[in-house]
């Protein structure tokens, strides 16, 4: 045996490798609850009514959701924001809608919207108050979350206003979380905190979305602000959880219909949830168009979830991309200036391989033409336009990091060390050599040229933990990186873990039965 010592089941729990549960052994787990596999989609009262809400708006809307053909292009979420209830809780403690704004209680509302075929939100905070001076739910989570649920809500916005009692944001949205997990209804969970405490690097593990900065406005600079500050996050987002730089202006307040529909392409190419902020039952048959793309929708709803990101910017004139799951790639060519100009970019710097032709699908004239390697079109003030481009299959980098979807942590050796039989686990992301894998043809993870990445001792079970190790061609040191994010030993025909779901800055990894799950998730950066 090359190792010297044998590792006990007794030595591995003591280790903290596993948990017992009824007597088993497993990870634990954290968020994890199905949701918002794909970015979120629907509509929000907020943009355009403010307080101004009630039952007849919700209804009017949840009807024109499906008679606009909007419920057909995938919007489902019909969400109430603030001023919903009365200015104090009753005698029992709940919360209760205001009577002459919903006479007939959320319940029965819930259930139209549902026999719309739609689905049905409310908004909260995780404050004492809302931000319009309503009662929220800062030590009331249990209890809010219970009545929630037993009206059939299927979404929560939780804002950030109010007294916060001393308790940081983490902690507070921590909580609504398991509240809303207790309650054993499905709700998707949006965390509303305008980008603070930096929430991308905590809130997969958290809720469904999380805002990433503070509130949009119906104007060309603050969506081109909003936008120049999703730089970077990109490394923070993927299936059940999504950077969210806010709801869509589209077709609301100065938006012009060319900047509409720039907005909606860069929207689309970030993963945002799509939640439409308008007043959906008078807008105009172009406002209609923009926001119903099938195309540019598909973008967004791609199963592999990368989100896009800047990768040129010419004084205004930029190119954005998004690795899709078919080996194509979605392109946003964006002009930012004050008059019409050319933007272009080529298939190898989109990130194509070689290839005699490519085909380049313009997702807002529906038309397909064809490319030697540069996409180039002119593009009218504050503009955009939208391509898919095919062909010579997406080239990534051989060697990256690992990240870990459910903590935005790298795969890294612990403590730099280059010694046989240094445990893995998961640490910030830094580029050091000691979290740079590069995936050979013989399906080695190595490091540092010359170590590879090692299921100790040949194990096969739970828990087994996963080192570094001369590289010996052996099949504990093979690995398959698989289409749905997990990484398979090959020898044992077991994901790589991050133990019991943890996020913290040293937890371990090792082999586990797959699962799905986000802490067997990874993605290459």
């Amino acid at each position: 045996m090359r190792r010297i010592l044998r590792w006990t089941l007794a030595a591995v729990l003591a280790s903290g490798s596993l948990i017992a549960v009824d007597g088993a052994t497993s990870p634990a787990t954290a968020l994890d609850n199905g949701l918002a596999r794909t970015p979120p989609m629907g509509w929000n009262d907020w943009n355009s009514f403010g307080c101004d809400v009630g039952e007849s708006l919700i209804r009017q809307t949840a009807d024109t959701m499906v008679s606009s053909g909007m419920a057909a292009a995938g919007y489902k979420y019909v969400n109430i924001d603030d001023c919903w209830s009365t200015r104090s809780r009753n005698a029992d403690g709940d919360l209760v809608a205001d009577p002459a704004k919903f006479p007939s209680g959320i319940k029965a509302l819930a259930d139209y919207v549902h026999s719309k075929g739609l689905k049905l939100g409310i908004y909260s905070s995780a404050g004492l108050t809302t931000c319009a001076g309503y009662p929220a739910s800062l030590g009331n989570e249990q209890r809010d979350a219970a009545l929630w649920a037993s009206w059939g809500i299927d979404y929560l916005k939780y804002d950030n206003c109010g007294d916060h009692q001393g308790k940081n944001g983490q902690q507070r949205y921590t909580a609504m979380r398991d509240a809303l997990a207790a309650t054993g209804r499905p709700i998707v969970y949006s965390l509303c905190n305008w980008g603070e405490e930096s929430v991308w690097t905590w809130g997969m593990s958290t809720g469904n979305l999380w805002r990433t900065t503070g509130d949009i406005q119906a104007d060309w600079g603050s969506v081109t602000s909003i936008l120049d500050q999703q730089v970077g996050l990109e490394a923070y987002s993927g299936p059940g959880g999504w950077n969210d730089p806010d709801m869509l202006e589209v077709g609301v307040g100065s938006m012009t219909a060319t900047e509409s529909r720039a907005h909606f392409s860069l929207w689309a190419l970030l993963n945002a949830p799509l939640i439409a902020g308008n007043d959906i039952r008078s807008m105009s048959a172009e406002t209609r168009t923009i926001l119903t793309n099938t195309e540019v929708i598909a973008v967004n709803q791609d199963w592999g979830g990368k989100q896009g990101h800047k990768i040129s910017d010419n004084g205004g004139l930029e190119v954005w991309r998004k690795p899709m799951s078919d080996d194509s790639v979605a392109v946003v060519l964006l002009n930012r200036g004050n008059s019409t100009a050319t933007v272009s970019t080529t298939a190898a710097a989109i990130g194509l391989g070689s290839a005699s032709s490519y085909s380049v699908r313009d997702l807002w004239a529906h038309t397909t033409g064809s490319s030697p390697g540069t996409i180039s079109a002119s593009v009218p003030a504050h503009g955009a336009q939208m391509y898919v481009v095919t062909g010579g299959g997406i080239t990534e980098p051989t060697t990256s990091a690992l990240k870990s979807l459910s903590s935005a942590r790298c795969l890294d050796v612990t403590g730099a060390s280059q010694t046989n039989g240094t445990r893995t686990e998961i640490w910030d992301c830094n580029g050091q050599a000691n979290q740079k894998w590069t995936l050979t043809g013989a399906g080695e993870l190595r490091v540092y040229g010359n170590k590879c990445l090692d299921v100790y001792d040949q194990g096969t079970a739970d828990g087994t933990n996963v080192i570094i190790w001369d590289c010996n061609g052996q099949n504990n040191q093979k690995w398959s990186l698989n289409s749905d994010g997990s990484i398979t030993a090959v020898g044992a025909g077991k994901c790589l873990d991050v133990y019991a779901n943890g996020t913290a800055n040293g937890t371990k990894v090792i082999i586990w039965t797959c699962h799905g799950q986000a802490n067997q998730r990874w993605t290459r950066v």
